[in-house]
């Protein structure tokens, strides 16, 4: 089974810089996207209705912000959209879908704020995360998405200059410690330790050219799954829909 993810960072847009292409190729069983920032009506033509996949959507209230997709060919036994938080549930953040042999959560966690001023609710955030992901601790779990944090060092080209901003201040990158304390793994890191590989980049500066990036998109499961990954990979060769680009995982499951 072949899993895939991407902040498309607006659907309409990504449509017309080859979102439609990148699946194409990849051929996933499972596309998550991730700020999608439309309604479902909004969604282009050609990918409201792609051959073989069901679309489930869960769309921010605030018109053109936000949100989250799923692309599926196999359909979920039950879908959830809340996390159980109010402001969170209202920006259309997640998908969990369940399957017979695990559950997925797309995840669109807040970014926190320039200036930090959203940091609290970002932590409020993944205080209920781990809240939920406890209520599935019996289950075999896959966490996919942005989670718009870089774990270490390994994760950003510069981390001295950016030790005290968001998006890598302790108290988030403790998170991810605390997500791997519960028993998760970084899929990719299972397949590479090296440093630069990165899943965003800033519009400025010419930064994509330069691999100025950051490591904040991922692929966890949980420890039960980890003998049933077989690759991991970040899509940074692919159609540049996005600042961000696309994450994967294969799986050895049934489709």
């Amino acid at each position: 089974m072949k899993i895939v993810s991407c902040n498309v960072n607006g659907i309409r847009a990504a449509s017309k810089k080859g979102l439609l292409d990148f699946i194409s190729a990849e051929k996933p069983d499972i596309l998550c996207l991730q700020e999608i920032k439309a309604n479902r009506e909004d969604i282009p033509n050609e990918l409201q209705n792609i051959d073989g996949y069901q679309l489930v959507t869960n769309c921010a209230n605030k018109k053109g912000y936000s949100g989250v997709a799923v692309y599926t060919k196999s359909a979920p036994l039950s879908i959830n959209e809340k996390l159980g938080l109010e402001r969170f549930d209202y920006e259309g953040r997640i998908l969990q879908l369940e399957y017979s042999g695990f559950v997925l959560l797309n995840m669109y966690f807040p970014h926190g704020g320039r200036n930090k001023e959203n940091l609290k609710y970002k932590l409020d955030v993944y205080d209920k995360f781990f809240e939920r992901l406890d209520e599935l601790k019996n289950k075999n779990i896959i966490i996919i998405g942005d989670f718009n944090i870089a774990h270490t060092e390994q994760d950003l080209a510069r981390p001295k200059q950016n030790k005290d901003n968001i998006m890598f201040t302790p108290i988030e990158r403790q998170q991810i410690d605390k997500l791997l304390s519960h028993g998760f793994v970084d899929t990719f890191r299972i397949f590479n330790k090296e440093n630069g590989n990165y899943t965003w980049w800033s519009y400025a500066f010419n930064a994509r050219t330069r691999n100025m990036g950051w490591r904040i998109d991922y692929c966890f499961v949980s420890s039960s799954m980890k003998a049933k990954v077989q690759s991991a990979k970040i899509f940074v060769n692919t159609p540049q829909f996005s600042d961000h680009c696309g994450v994967g995982v294969e799986l050895g499951l049934a489709n």
